[in-house]
């Protein structure tokens, strides 16, 4: 496969193998001219990450590192990154990794420019009108894996260690200005990631079109991202360097964070508070949650999932196809069928439901949710049930 795109939906998207090697253009196209990479600290020593420094910098556009955030990014992450940015005069971000290294550039983009703290822009009511939009730094985004399509998100989401909680950081202006997808960035994935943040793809375009309301144009988008996720994930785990796979994976992954601007529902509802407090993978933890949240939604969505297996190909279209598929899927990728595989037990059981009816995806859940229908369901995976 070898197509180049450019796209202006949700925001600027040059797609394509190879063009990694456009960043210093699209920095000065944003009047970027000292710019503040963050990656996550694993990928920090990469060549690709060296390439990206040395050729930005021989570009013109002198470019610095941070790399000191966890893999569920901290307000003090963040914190952290703002002094760096503050002291070293930038004026643009680029976010160069997965999830957790994007969410913290664009978080880190939002608060350059703030007289108020982090959490005062948390996802509640009107919150999002406190900031200052002048004060938002550009940020340009580079995907090195193909689950949360945090490049095209308009929010963060940042742990609040105090609370223990994970709290979703919201204002468009959040949005990249250009996101540079190549698929070759996402080659030396592993296939163990490869599949979980495949999954976390898969947990986006399925809540979203499951979700209550009318928007066609996010149920478009969902049902295609997981026809490619059909027909792309198996490949791109079990041969990691077909970059067909991994280019149709990359898209799928925009796709669905694209599609969820409708809303997500109780497999994250779930998963915020379970991976705040376990520190366990977010797109794991969706793929075990997934098919116990879709048996307690089924009343609601099981004509949606006739008309979805239809869609994606599945034989003998219906609920029990997609179902049946999705279980397919988490026993190819040895993902554990219960939350106790993932080393959790029901001593927290209360507060993690009770967190969960407070998360801000729990509303467009297809079947309303209190604590009490939380905590079912948790028990439910927790013993696989």
């Amino acid at each position: 496969m070898n197509i180049t795109s450019n796209w202006n939906y949700p925001t600027a998207m040059r797609f394509g193998v190879g063009r990694l090697k456009e960043l210093a253009s699209a920095c000065q196209e944003l009047g970027i001219t000292k710019a503040l990479l963050v990656t996550d600290p694993g990928i920090a020593d990469f060549p690709m990450v060296k390439n990206a420094l040395s050729a930005n910098n021989e570009g013109g556009v002198p470019t610095g590192l941070f790399s000191r955030i966890k893999p569920n990014p901290t307000g003090k992450n963040i914190d952290d990154g703002i002094e760096v940015y503050r002291n070293g005069g930038y004026n643009g971000v680029i976010g160069f990794g997965g999830g957790s290294a994007l969410d913290a550039a664009k978080a880190i983009a939002l608060m350059a420019g703030q007289t108020r703290p982090l959490w005062d822009f948390e996802d509640v009511g009107d919150n999002w009108t406190r900031v200052d939009p002048g004060g938002i730094a550009p940020v340009i985004a580079i995907p090195t894996t193909a689950g949360t399509g945090s490049e095209v998100g308009r929010s963060s989401v940042i742990l609040d260690e105090e609370s223990h909680r994970k709290k979703i950081i919201f204002h468009p202006g959040m949005v990249p200005k250009i996101v540079i997808a190549d698929p070759e960035t996402t080659v030396g994935l592993p296939a163990g990631l490869t599949a979980a943040t495949g999954m976390d793809a898969l947990s986006h375009c399925l809540e979203a079109y499951c979700a209550p309301g009318y928007h066609p144009m996010a149920d478009g988008i969902a049902v295609e991202g997981m026809r490619l996720i059909h027909d792309w994930l198996p490949t791109a785990v079990s041969d990691g360097t077909n970059l067909e796979a991994r280019s149709h994976m990359l898209v799928a992954a925009a796709m669905g964070a694209t599609a969820f601007q409708k809303g997500l529902g109780a497999m994250h509802s779930l998963a915020h508070p379970i991976g705040a407090l376990y520190d366990v993978h977010h797109g794991v933890t969706n793929a075990v949650l997934m098919p116990y949240v879709l048996e307690f939604n089924r009343s609601a969505i099981e004509l949606r999932m006739v008309r979805l297996a239809a869609f994606i190909g599945l034989d003998n279209p219906s609920y029990a196809a997609v179902l049946d598929w999705v279980l397919r899927l988490r026993s190819e990728f040895d993902i554990p069928h219960t939350l106790e595989g993932l080393k959790l037990d029901d001593t927290r059981a209360d507060e993690i439901a009770s967190m969960a009816a407070e998360d801000p995806t729990a509303p467009t859940n297809p079947i309303p949710m209190s604590a009490m229908e939380m905590k079912t369901v948790f028990l439910k995976a927790l013993k696989g049930e």
